[in-house]
């Protein structure tokens, strides 16, 4: 199952948090670029001092302990989100009037 859902996610391209249980570690932000076997292998950078680093490192699947993925992101504050035109008008975000900013 676990490698049908991270086939999946390599398939979307899209960024995953992965925690790796044999090391206690989490890595962010990362892109699934290739299964093989039980080999996954990932791409993601960190940043150190005053260094940005670029890593490609190759996991077994039987490490991975957990895989997020974001879904969406909403500015706080008292901006108004962008809403699309098309989006239906019962799926479009409305900010109560009689709430106040934060």
């Amino acid at each position: 199952m676990l490698h049908r859902k991270i086939y999946q996610l390599c398939c979307d391209g899209r960024e995953v948090w992965i925690f790796l249980r044999d090391q206690q570690r989490w890595i962010e932000r990362a892109r699934i670029l290739d299964i093989e076997g039980d080999l996954v292998t990932l791409r993601y950078e960190t940043e150190e001092e005053d260094e940005a680093c670029s890593w490609e490192e190759m996991i077994r699947l039987e490490s991975i302990g957990s895989v997020m993925q974001k879904l969406a992101t909403v500015p706080r504050g008292d901006v108004e989100p962008l809403v699309s035109e098309d989006c239906p008008e019962a799926e479009q975000i409305r900010r109560r009037p009689d709430a106040t900013p934060e």
